[in-house]
This record gives C-alpha cells, sequence and structure tokens, in this order.
C-alpha cells in the first residue's frame, strides 16, 4: 500500500479549497440587485416616508418592501414634530414625493408612477 506523503494531502486540501471558493462565487453572488431592491433604491431617492414608532399602518408600508426598506428615505417623526408639522404632515404614513403629499399607505405600484421608477 502507498504511503500518502503530506504535499499530497496540502495540494488536495488545496485544490479542495479552491473548488469551493470557486463554487461559492459563482452560486452565491453577494451584491445582486434584484428588481425590488433597484425599486426600493429608486423610490427612497425620489421620496419621503414620514413614519412614527408605534404607527400600525406605517409597519404595513414598511413590510410591503420587505428587507428593501432599508433604502427608503424614512422620517421619523417621533424625533422631529417640528418638521413634520413644518412638512403638513397630518398622519402617518405619509409620502412626500415632488412636493406634494400622500397620506395612508400606498401601493408599490403606485409608487413606482408617482416617482417615476
Amino acid at each position: 500500500m502507498k504511503e500518502i506523503k503530506k504535499s499530497e494531502i496540502w495540494s488536495l486540501a488545496i485544490i479542495i479549497i479552491i473548488l469551493l471558493l470557486a463554487f461559492g462565487i459563482i452560486y452565491f453572488p453577494k451584491n445582486t440587485v434584484t428588481p425590488e431592491k433597484e425599486t426600493a433604491i429608486c423610490i427612497g431617492e425620489n421620496a419621503i416616508f414620514y413614519t412614527q414608532i408605534g404607527c400600525h399602518y406605517c409597519g404595513i408600508q414598511e413590510e410591503m418592501f420587505g428587507e428593501n426598506s432599508q433604502y427608503l428615505d424614512i422620517f421619523l417623526c417621533n424625533n422631529n414634530w417640528t418638521k413634520c408639522r413644518e412638512a403638513e404632515i397630518r398622519g402617518t404614513p405619509s409620502w412626500e414625493i415632488n412636493g406634494k403629499l400622500y397620506s395612508g399607505v400606498q401601493s408599490i405600484e403606485k409608487l413606482k408612477t408617482l416617482t417615476n421608477c
């Protein structure tokens, strides 16, 4: 029976590591931009989402975007009611798009249309 040399073991280990890395790069791209993410980024660049802690409908609106809600331009009124009053926010959720306010939960399709996304 042939004895396996340490150099052969290391060579095999390196080949396995290279194959695993190649597999990871091919099958698990890190910076994939999905259409949903692209939409959220575009809406975030063209609209302000006014919300507040404890607002049930604000939560529903955010859930519509899922993990992509992080790309929205979110203004939390709890932290600065003065700015919300100046923006004439009468309730949340509200969206400011092109200088106009839209109150209530808005569909993503409507937001896409209003923001030209």
